[in-house]
């Protein structure tokens, strides 16, 4: 089976494609997978990283919404399209997954020229135009999200890293514990900004240092790989606070916590559920308020804490965050409520759906492209790149 991905940009489009790539493989060993991507993201790093092919195509960025943007659009995506049709065709696919981001788009369209079933995987609650083009053009379309609005959807989660789906945090608790120099006998809290880390939270962090001691609470503080240069240790009274740029272990981090503070990107939302860990979520506050939705449900079920970006304080982490972090039996109760928000198997469902698209077993009709796209994008300006 020849399976081609479209998911490139960000960490939160490439490591779903990539689980799903895991999972397709655990399944059937002699799957040629090859990832579409652009010179300008994330996936030229994660995916040879991760040991899959990646075939290059030109960045074309999309709009959020329907504006007159688009009409800049065919020009740019005509090379685009025509560089992911070649690479379908080197391949002979059998089916194109896409997962938004600038590389969706062009795979989309070159998938339905040559009647290659198409799967769109939607992470956010907020699809944006990509997927949402994507989803015109075929009834295959899966969330991660249980209110994602978007045509044709169907919840089964976020595909993950089998290193996070297979983990028992408390069997691993006091050996994860022990690899982060952390002692066993305290209420510990990880804190973690995404890739880059969270320039906010961690000033917000470092300054409430004196109060976590005081409460007698350990912090292992992920600041972010361009956050090297800040303090690396500020443990005191034999009560650690240890700070590291980059953990590529978070199957660690997550063992050695109690709780986690941090942003509710989806993917931070989706592993922090799958292995029980409450999460104090601080949104991102740009963009279109995903990452608020992406909590609320979380939230709403008793698994966690949330507070607005401009909020986050010493005095709320003071008054807030620290007296349930202390309180075993609240925590206890947030474990299990976020761990019933959770979906350990979405990779291996979904590799069986995308499985059986490819066999056939779910046969694809022919879904028009809607009008309100416009023909301009779907015909390159009058340029056929096939």
């Amino acid at each position: 089976m020849r399976v081609a991905l479209a998911g490139g940009g960000t960490a939160g489009h490439i490591e779903p494609a990539l689980s799903l790539a895991d999972a397709l493989r655990r399944i059937d060993p002699g799957t040629e997978i090859l990832c579409l991507g652009t010179e300008r993201g994330l996936e030229t790093r994660l995916v040879p990283m991760r040991g899959y092919e990646l075939g290059m195509i030109p960045a074309v960025p999309l709009p959020r919404k329907l504006t007159p943007k688009l009409l800049t659009v065919p020009g740019k995506l005509a090379g685009a399209l025509g560089a992911a049709g070649e690479l379908l065709d080197r391949i002979q696919a059998d089916v194109l997954v896409g997962f938004g981001g600038y590389v969706a788009t062009p795979g989309y369209l070159a998938a339905r020229r040559r009647n290659i079933p198409i799967v769109v995987h939607k992470a956010n609650p907020l699809p944006g135009l990509a997927n949402r083009l994507g989803a015109r053009m075929t009834p295959h379309v899966y969330t991660g999200h249980p209110h994602t609005q978007i045509r044709n959807g169907r919840f089964v989660g976020i595909p993950l890293r089998e290193q996070i789906t297979s983990l028992d945090r408390l069997a691993m608790g006091d050996k994860a514990r022990t690899y982060f120099g952390l002692r066993h006998d305290l209420p510990t809290l990880l804190i973690f900004g995404g890739s880059q880390g969270a320039q906010r939270l961690n000033e917000t962090a470092f300054a409430a240092a004196p109060h976590f001691r005081r409460h007698g609470v350990q912090v292992l503080h992920v600041v972010g790989p361009k956050n090297a240069e800040e303090p690396q240790d500020l443990t005191e009274d034999g009560i650690p606070y240890v700070a590291v740029p980059y953990v590529d272990r978070m199957d660690m981090a997550y063992a050695a916590a109690d709780m986690a503070m941090c942003r509710s990107g989806a993917m931070s939302c989706a592993e922090l559920t799958a292995v029980g860990l409450p999460g104090a979520f601080v949104p991102l506050a740009i963009g279109n308020g995903e990452q608020a939705l992406n909590a609320e449900p979380i939230v709403r079920a008793g698994g966690g804490l949330a507070v607005d970006n401009a909020d986050i304080s010493v005095d709320w982490i003071t008054h807030e965050l620290l007296p349930v972090l202390t309180d075993t039996d609240r925590v206890v109760a947030m474990s299990e409520a976020a761990a019933r928000m959770g979906r350990r198997d979405a990779d291996d469902e979904l590799a069986r759906e995308v499985m059986a698209i490819a066999r056939g077993d779910k046969p694809t009709p022919d879904v028009p492209v809607s009008d309100d796209i416009g023909d301009e994008v779907f015909h390159d300006n009058g340029k056929d790149s096939r």
